[in-house]
């Protein structure tokens, strides 16, 4: 690999190529050296991946530990009020995205009976109506909106709270300490909190499941007489988290994206059977799951480099899904491109087990959106949308649209 790439210090962030593309700095970074050293703020000499082929092999390589009680926890970059590196802290019950074998096969095992492709299938027709009815209701609202407050959010919010069996009027609930929880720069005591009243809330709620099962997701586990509570809480946190988080943030970044490249949006318009294709392009051009961390088992040679033991890596899936040497043009949004084979929902497996359901619900959502607001535009300029940059979870924090009454 070449030497010449400066070694970068700390993770480049800044959106300087646009809302859409990955940092240039990271751009520059994977052409010239796609598995690169990186220095950490605490001085942490780790390693940073952006080529497609090396993030692909990585995410599918167990020696690559997601695991967080290992050793020093490093942070990438500068959080205010966070320390650039911790102590280790102990495995969170349930929460088999940071495990790896065999308790991440476990956990992760009990769950794969509730998302299969058959199960989404089935629950496709039921998506399409809480699609419809929540544009029913931005309908009846005078323009502009904030997208994000009146679809983008409440549909994912809707559809896993039903899944899950948690009162859809706990939402605000969560939905509030979610952010807190999301916020990179966040104080390091507001987000145990954020976390605490989360965990504490699932914690009794699971206990009701258990008494007194219904028909959900939760009610499903909670007969596993194996599970524990807290392993029980754990899961359903990170089920809740990743069930609205992600897919809110496609529906409204997508649309931000869509209404940018207009050309693409009247095609889409023009042949809706284009949507399947489209959704799978958009998670490659936008991945709003930006980064991973890995931590490095032993010493193992990746894209010819030798990364060490107790390395921790971070993983670019913007950069990786932008990878020329995987897709042609990738800087430029084509809903006729054939994109499976992005990363934007992991690889390996820790690749996302609601996959079919975020894809589900991205169909009726865009579909529905498209066809019902034929008129609809950002009611701002574009270089004002609030970029969600200090999240983990990139975004926008609103989404303000309008539309021509008369369409409706």
């Amino acid at each position: 690999m070449s030497e010449t790439a400066a070694i970068p210090h700390g993770l480049p962030m800044e959106r300087d190529a646009g809302p859409f593309a990955p940092p240039r700095e990271i751009t520059r970074l994977r052409e010239a050296r796609p598995v690169s050293p990186l220095v950490f703020p605490d001085g942490h000499e780790g390693w940073l991946v952006t080529g497609y082929e090396a993030v692909r092999r990585l995410l599918a390589d167990t020696r690559f530990s997601s695991r967080q009680d290992l050793g020093i926890v490093h942070v990438p970059y500068e959080t205010p009020g966070i320390p650039a590196a911790t102590e280790p802290s102990p495995q969170v019950p349930g929460l088999f995205v940071a495990m790896d074998p065999p308790d991440h096969t476990r956990l992760r095992r009990k769950l794969t009976g509730a998302f299969t492709v058959r199960r989404m299938k089935q629950l496709e027709e039921h998506i399409v109506e809480i699609t419809e009815r929540q544009l029913d209701a931005m309908a009846r609202l005078a323009p502009p909106v904030d997208l994000v407050k009146e679809f983008a959010l409440p549909v994912p919010s809707l559809v896993i709270c039903e899944l899950l069996g948690v009162p859809y009027e706990d939402r605000e609930n969560f939905q509030v300490n979610s952010a807190k929880f999301l916020v990179k720069d966040q104080q390091l005591d507001e987000k145990m909190a954020a976390y605490g009243a989360m965990t504490t809330y699932l914690a009794q709620l699971v206990m009701r499941k258990r008494a007194e099962p219904g028909e959900d997701i939760l009610s499903d586990l909670a007969r596993h007489d194996d599970l524990t509570i807290e392993e029980l809480t754990g899961i359903a946190f990170l089920l809740l988290l990743a069930g609205h988080e992600t897919t809110a943030n496609m529906l409204a970044l997508g649309t931000f994206a869509l209404l940018e490249h207009p050309e693409q949006l009247a095609a889409l318009r023009a042949a809706p059977d284009l949507l399947p294709d489209a959704v799978e392009e958009l998670m490659r051009y936008l991945s709003v799951a930006d980064i991973f961390y890995r931590y490095a088992t032993e010493d193992i040679e990746l894209g010819g480099e030798t990364i060490g033991k107790g390395s921790t890596v971070v993983v670019s899936l913007p950069a990786a899904n932008h990878d020329p040497r995987r897709f042609d043009h990738p800087d430029t949004l084509d809903i006729r491109r054939k994109a499976r084979g992005h990363l934007s929902f992991g690889h390996g497996i820790h690749q996302c087990l609601g996959q079919q359901l975020a894809r589900i619900e991205m169909r009726a959502g865009f579909d529905g959106l498209l066809r019902r607001f034929p008129t609809l535009q950002l009611a701002i300029p574009a270089d004002e949308v609030k970029l969600r940059t200090d999240m983990n979870i990139y975004g926008v924090h609103e989404l303000p649209v309008t539309w021509t009454e008369s369409t409706q």
